[in-house]
């Protein structure tokens, strides 16, 4: 047993006889949790709609009327789904009065266990770092639109305003370095909230921009039901190529799976905590499935088949530059918390593990109360503060080294696709529900598990294929914006 849980149910042994325990804790031993539908939603939501909604203009031009729009219902669908699935999953055996598991990990070690805990372990993690640095990366791309908008606007839309985003990205970083000392998920939920309004702040900019420039007088754009146009606009194999690239960027559009779970342990117990992740998952993603399909389609209304991988800081508009600048201080916002929601489960993972391997280092365990101004006492953790600092400046290293959006996008979506959104949802509802194999519903979720392998392996492929054209004229610390 855990030192902390040891301490926490001591605790509530002895505080039994007064009756506060109901009050003070939950069936586990720890501390009351207080989160709400509402917090839910806003984490999800912070999760979901993120830089993947800028480049889903792109990704329509790649697929066409036809295809593009299905690709986004179809994501949108599984990924639903499939996070129900997993919110039964929370507690074992039963989705409602089984034991709590507090990580993707837990839950996996509960319903099959072996070396899929280990695999769950490397495919979460792996993809929280990623997106942390993938985050990096357009946070500094959106700040350095700020600059060059204003340089545009005073110079001439001709004019090179070439900018160096290394400065932004040690901004960003020094940022992420003071609010990773929040301890856990459980004190985030006013980020998360902030954040989930930024995010709805600049989807709507880029909507009502994309619509202007759409009904503009005069306005005409190439767009197709299949999307660029081989011979034309691309090659044959660079359409291929491209398509799979724009499937990698829609899974990655939805990708919240890798907290799930830490979000759902945010909740009160009552009512039951997967009744309410199910209602927050239906409203997060139907929430972002409509911006999508909006920012989507209209957005490929307003630029056609040249539609820019980043309508916002791609400079599909000029014009007002206030409001570009207001929308990209909004995204730059929004990817500060959305840092912090991927990031948390992921300091938590590396910190609990370090004190059940070393539960008599002072460094690592004891926490020195301090007095912040306007904020109240803060338990300053040496451990914490070093270990989180590092993996700050690390993720910000290896993206000024590795500054490619589109493709590092997609990457990210096809290999964490998958298997957390995917695979393990299923598998898990499988044994936990003991379907037999061969069944009806057994096959008919296997046939879903490996459509879905398919969609995540010719994904990565496209990215894979982008990443290393890219590479071949990029020297790391030298190039601009």
């Amino acid at each position: 047993m855990a030192p902390e849980f040891q301490k926490n149910a001591m605790y509530v042994s002895n505080e039994l006889e007064s009756g506060d325990v109901q009050k003070n804790f939950d069936d586990d031993g720890r501390e009351k949790r207080t989160g709400t539908l509402l917090t839910a939603s806003a984490h999800i939501i912070t999760a979901v709609i993120g830089s993947g909604v800028l480049s889903l203009a792109w990704a329509i031009a790649q697929l066409g009327w036809v295809a593009g729009p299905a690709v986004l219902f179809a994501f949108s669908f599984i990924t639903y789904f499939t996070s129900t699935l997993l919110a039964d999953c929370y507690r074992s055996p039963g989705p409602i009065s089984g034991k709590r598991n507090y990580t993707y990990m837990d839950v996996v070690r509960s319903h099959l266990g072996g070396v899929k805990v280990t695999l769950c372990g490397i495919a979460q993690y792996a993809n929280l770092v990623g997106v942390t640095i993938g985050y990096t990366i357009t946070a500094s791309i959106s700040m350095v639109a700020v600059k060059r908008s204003n340089c545009f606007h005073k110079n001439g839309h001709e004019a090179s305003c070439s900018i160096e985003s290394y400065p932004y990205m040690i901004i960003f970083a020094v940022i992420q370095v003071v609010l990773s000392q929040i301890p856990n998920f459980h004190k985030l939920s006013w980020l998360s909230i902030l954040a989930a309004v930024m995010s709805f702040t600049y989807a709507s900019i880029g909507l009502g921009l994309s619509i202007a420039k759409a009904a503009g007088v005069g306005h005409h754009v190439k767009t197709t039901l299949t999307g660029v146009v081989v011979g034309v606009d691309v090659s044959g194999t660079e359409k291929v190529w491209r398509s799979f690239q724009a499937i990698g960027d829609i899974a990655f559009a939805y990708a919240y799976s890798t907290v799930l779970v830490e979000i759902q342990d945010t909740l009160k117990s009552s009512p039951p905590e997967s009744k309410v992740m199910k209602r927050a998952s239906l409203a997060g993603v139907s929430t972002t499935t409509l911006f999508y399909v909006l920012c989507g389609t209209i957005g490929y209304a307003a630029f056609g088949n040249n539609a820019p991988g980043n309508f916002l800081t791609g400079f599909g508009f000029y014009e007002p530059f206030w409001l570009i600048d207001f929308a990209n201080v909004c995204i730059a916002v929004h990817l500060v918390g959305a840092y912090q929601v991927f990031c948390q489960p992921l300091y938590g993972f590396v910190e609990a593990r370090c004190s059940q391997r070393w539960p008599d280092s002072k460094f690592i365990t004891s926490e020195y109360a301090m007095q912040v101004p306007c904020c109240g006492t803060y338990n300053l953790n040496l451990f914490r503060l070093v270990w989180r600092t590092t993996y700050v400046i690390v993720t910000a290293v290896i993206a000024m080294i590795f500054p490619f959006f589109n493709d590092f996008l997609g990457l990210i979506g096809a290999a964490s696709f998958y298997p957390l959104t995917v695979y393990f949802p299923i598998e898990m509802y499988i044994a936990q529900r003991k379907i037999p194999k061969y069944s009806f519903t057994w096959v008919w979720l296997k046939i879903l598990s490996w459509s879905c392998l398919i969609v995540s392996l010719v994904a990565a492929a496209g990215s894979i294929q982008g990443l290393v054209t890219d590479v071949k004229g990029y020297k790391p610390f030298s190039t601009h914006q």
